[in-house]
């Protein structure tokens, strides 16, 4: 979980250092898909993979996540929510 926080602020002081405050909170916007683990009992188990189960961790959702880190406007956002998605992937996975 620290990573949630730690990566996200790790990307915005190396590539956004100029506006880091700014680009830290939006980066850090990613974490609100986590709201999706409200709609389930329990809220959070550890043997549970996130993606693929959760309303907002679809497979099919990643590429739309993708594609708002590709679009200048949104980038910061679509980058948290690619980073938050990856974090979680690689929790599944190891």
């Amino acid at each position: 979980m620290l990573l949630h926080i730690a990566v996200p602020l790790a990307v915005a002081a190396l590539f956004y250092r100029e506006q880091f405050t700014r680009a830290s909170l939006l980066i850090l916007a990613g974490l609100i898909i986590d709201a999706d683990h409200l709609l389930v009992r329990p809220i959070l188990d550890p043997m549970r993979c996130s993606v693929g189960f959760h309303l907002l961790h679809q497979y099919w959702l990643i590429p739309v996540y993708v594609l708002l880190a590709l679009i200048p406007k949104t980038r910061l956002v679509g980058i948290g929510l690619v980073i938050h998605i990856a974090l979680d992937w690689m929790h599944c996975h190891i």
